[in-house]
């Protein structure tokens, strides 16, 4: 699988142009399916947000409405109740998975028990565009900070990549570079602080920084 992890989507032409780049096509030629779950375990999200993301209405980004050939929802509580002969072959259709923010630990909840993470080794020409949580599941640790879901057991995910994630850096006014720092103290491995302008594209193994903001990497 490919991997554009952003703070806070696609928000510049870089990183634009980097998501075309790992979808081999034009955008107006490939499908998307949108993933919005990780959203319901976050206090601050809800109904409104979500409408707001699979439809591409601002103030939440326009990922859904970049222009792509065909856009789909996928909500991942959903699956294990229908069955995955369904389910998967929507899922391997899909040229790019665009994943919400959200709480992590709940998404990667949801990833196991739907199926999906098990997957997604066998989806390797398929585009994961992860916003916020849905970046940071992807990473080994999120940090006790970032846990909001109340039955989460710990700040672990699912660890396919091997650095960790602080997004929106100086976004919000608890996420400054200073919180970012201890946080990464906290962190075993290598970790980024990134703000809604930079993405980290991870593509067969190698790992590179696309940014028009602020990045720095906590630990080596």
């Amino acid at each position: 699988m490919r991997l554009l992890l952003t703070s806070g989507g696609i928000t510049n032409p870089s990183i634009q142009a980097a998501l075309v780049g790992l979808l081999g096509k034009p955008i107006a030629e490939s499908s998307a399916l949108c993933i919005p779950t990780a959203q319901w375990g976050h206090p601050a999200c809800g109904p409104v947000s979500v409408r707001g993301f699979v439809s591409g209405l601002p103030p939440w980004g326009g990922m859904a409405s970049l222009g792509w050939a065909s856009v789909g929802m996928l909500e991942l509580s959903a699956l294990p109740t229908i069955g995955t002969e369904r389910w998967a072959p929507w899922v391997r259709d899909a040229d790019v998975l665009l994943v919400d923010g959200g709480d992590a630990t709940y998404l990667c909840h949801w990833m196991r028990q739907s199926g999906l993470a098990d997957m997604l080794p066998s989806l390797t020409d398929t585009v994961w565009v992860g916003v916020s949580a849905g970046s940071m599941v992807m990473t080994p640790r999120i940090g006790a900070d970032f846990v909001e879901w109340p039955s989460a057991p710990d700040d672990r995910t699912l660890g396919l990549v091997d650095f960790s994630i602080f997004p929106h850096l100086d976004v919000f006014p608890s996420n400054t570079l200073a919180s970012a720092r201890r946080w990464g103290e906290k962190i075993d491995g290598p970790a980024y602080a990134i703000d809604d302008q930079t993405a980290i594209c991870v593509r067969e193994g190698e790992v590179e920084v696309v940014s028009e903001g602020q990045w720095v990497q906590l630990r080596p």
